[in-house]
């Protein structure tokens, strides 16, 4: 197969447990990255899509000054990294970009207690009791049996980058059903994370919002979050807003 087409890069996405999603395209668009630049983190990365959209994005001229900045991404699914590899080496940004075959656990082992990242990104399972698909690589990407929000907050208050005089810290960008936004904001709380940004996602303005991509850094409970929407579609086609979003990605 030719793969999933974007205008600067093609997803190949035979092995991969999950295709190119809805899902992964808003989080890899609409996610704040770091004008630090560093080293970033994709968490469950499947074919590496919210990765590349990632490496365009800090090779484009918005962040184009930034040259110290690498995404290291990480799934426990072997085909997923091994066909997540390949779509790096094939894109234009292949120095900047690393395929780990490591859960997150073991990721953190691997990497010690003072590896820091500026970003850490993900599009985690968030079926949670519900009928499993008989597939068990989709049910292990779907499903938080293998990877719970629980263990990203812990990780992420461990592994991002702390505020100083100088900087305003590292960036944790998440996209869960929109009915978890009270749950995973208290749950940031304990780890000392607090949102500094949530787009409400809507597929049709009559329909409540049915995604949300929460944003969070250590001590932006200071000031209040920035909240905002997007719909997707009106009509029988892509919003203004969602095509200017993803402009510079879609075809």
């Amino acid at each position: 197969m030719d793969g999933f087409r974007f205008k600067q890069f093609t997803v190949s996405q035979d092995k991969s447990a999950l295709k190119v999603s809805t899902d992964a395209v808003l989080l890899g668009a609409a996610m704040t990255l770091p004008d630090c630049g560093g080293g970033m983190l994709d968490i469950g990365t499947g074919t590496g899509v919210i990765a590349l959209m990632a490496a365009q994005r800090m090779s484009g001229l918005e962040y184009a000054r930034i040259e110290d900045w690498h995404v290291t991404a990480i799934d426990i699914d072997s085909p997923s990294i091994e066909e997540a590899s390949g779509n790096f080496a094939a894109s234009p940004w292949s120095a900047h970009l690393k395929a780990v075959n490591l859960s997150l656990r073991q990721y953190g082992e691997y990497i010690g207690e003072d590896a820091v990242f500026s970003s850490i990104f993900t599009n985690p399972p968030f079926y949670d009791g519900s009928l499993k698909n008989p597939d068990c690589r989709k049910s292990a990407a779907r499903h938080t049996d293998s990877l719970s929000v629980e263990e990203i907050l812990s990780f992420a208050s461990c592994h991002l980058l702390h505020p100083d005089d100088k900087r305003d810290g590292g960036i944790l960008s998440m996209i869960l059903p929109a009915e978890e936004e009270t749950n995973l904001v208290r749950k940031a709380a304990s780890y000392g994370l607090f949102p500094f940004r949530l787009l409400r996602i809507r597929t049709v303005p009559a329909k409540k919002p049915r995604r949300i991509i929460a944003e969070f850094r250590f001590g932006a409970g200071k000031r209040s979050a920035r909240e905002e929407e997007i719909t997707l579609q009106e009509g029988n086609a892509r919003s203004e807003e969602y095509r200017r979003l993803t402009e510079d990605f879609y075809l």
